[in-house]
């Protein structure tokens, strides 16, 4: 029952989707991470479902990418975006290591915020516009799978800023060998599926995205001393926008070349 309680406590956590109510206890929340994939699984199936849709209506592009956009903020209620804002008002502040972890703690936004995640926001309708082919509008969806594992494998194994928060309330009772495994076996599986999808999309967004995650540990180490659950937030929007852009600009070379 362990398992099917953190399945559904990671659904809770980290989607708006309906979903039985738990005891918030930590053998609650032991595998919760193994199934914070599966997350991103629900918004590429509606990825897709929603562009096979626009196809069969002879919706225009705009609205396409705009959809698309608004799919998975509509899922996890923006949950992740949220972490996003909170580290660019941090990092923003020009401060210290100490004062913006106290910034990314404050529920408040500020204008650098809502700046970047607008700008973010509308780099991802752009990319969405340039989808124009079924095999890569798979390899964008699965970007939102991938991501979600790279940032549940960056929760376990990388240093954690903070020994409290919200991340650690799945850090500390995971099962850290079976949450490692979960999350490659994750990775492995949908960048494979990717790359059956658009074999040079597919290898072009895991590349993105794992340089996106090498990153992604000298700047939290640097900036904050470690991860946090808005860090991990940070990550998983710059991991999937990354993965979106080398798959886009691998087609368009591919397209002027050929």
């Amino acid at each position: 029952m362990s398992v099917v309680k953190s399945f559904i406590s990671a659904f809770l956590m980290y989607t708006r989707i309906p979903m039985p109510s738990v005891e918030w206890k930590e053998e609650n929340r032991r595998y919760s991470l193994c199934f914070f994939p599966l997350c991103g699984a629900v918004i590429a199936g509606l990825l897709v479902a929603w562009r096979k849709s626009c196809v069969l209506l002879g919706a225009g592009e705009w609205l396409f990418a705009a959809v698309c956009v608004a799919i998975p903020v509509a899922v996890t209620g923006g949950i992740h975006l949220d972490g996003f804002c909170d580290v660019c008002d941090a990092l923003a502040s020009c401060s210290s290591r100490e004062r913006r972890l106290e910034i990314m703690s404050d529920p408040h936004i500020g204008s650098f915020a809502v700046i970047r995640a607008a700008v973010y926001l509308l780099l991802q309708a752009g990319l969405f516009s340039q989808v124009k082919s079924g095999s890569l509008m798979i390899v964008c969806s699965l970007c939102f799978v991938t991501s979600r594992a790279m940032s549940g494998l960056c929760a376990v194994t990388f240093r954690s800023a903070r020994s409290g928060g919200s991340l650690q309330q799945f850090v500390k009772p995971a099962h850290r060998n079976v949450t490692i495994i979960c999350e490659l076996l994750f990775i492995a599986v949908s960048s494979a599926a990717a790359m059956i999808a658009d074999q040079t999309a597919g290898a072009a967004a895991l590349a993105g995205m794992t340089a996106s995650m090498a990153w992604f540990r000298h700047f939290s180490y640097k900036k904050f001393g470690g991860i946090t659950g808005d860090l991990a937030g940070f990550f998983l929007q710059i991991s999937e926008i990354s993965g979106m852009a080398c798959a886009v600009a691998s087609c368009l070379i591919r397209g002027v070349l050929v």
